[in-house]
């Protein structure tokens, strides 16, 4: 039981991670810091660690997809990312590339309830 557990989380882990790239895109159109992306996810059903955010951030940062800039004058300094032109190109191209797949794996599940 516990090894079926494990698979279990390791392959629902697996399958997440896959959707958090087009989930932190899909909302980085205006400019958020890193909590207030984390309250957007969530306020749409999708959870995310910010231990799994952060290094996810700085990832799509460095692949030209997103870029930062800190505003220092609120209470504290906060670091604010939003996509690049680049990064909005890569996105409508996955957004169009994850519509085609969902309704590809919704048809064999569907099927395979029959």
């Amino acid at each position: 039981m516990g090894e079926e557990k494990d698979l279990l989380d390791s392959l629902l882990m697996e399958l997440r991670r896959g959707t958090l790239v087009l989930s932190v895109l899909s909302q980085m159109k205006e400019k958020k810091y890193g909590y207030s992306l984390v309250q957007s996810l969530e306020g749409k059903g999708v959870s995310i660690d910010p231990n799994t955010l952060y290094p996810l951030l700085r990832r799509l940062e460095k692949q030209g997809l997103l870029e930062s800039t800190w505003e220092t004058g609120g209470s504290k300094p906060r670091k604010y990312y939003h996509r690049t032109p680049y990064g909005e190109e890569i996105y409508q191209k996955l957004k169009i590339q994850w519509k085609e797949m969902a309704e590809g794996t919704e048809r064999l599940l569907r099927e395979d309830e029959s």
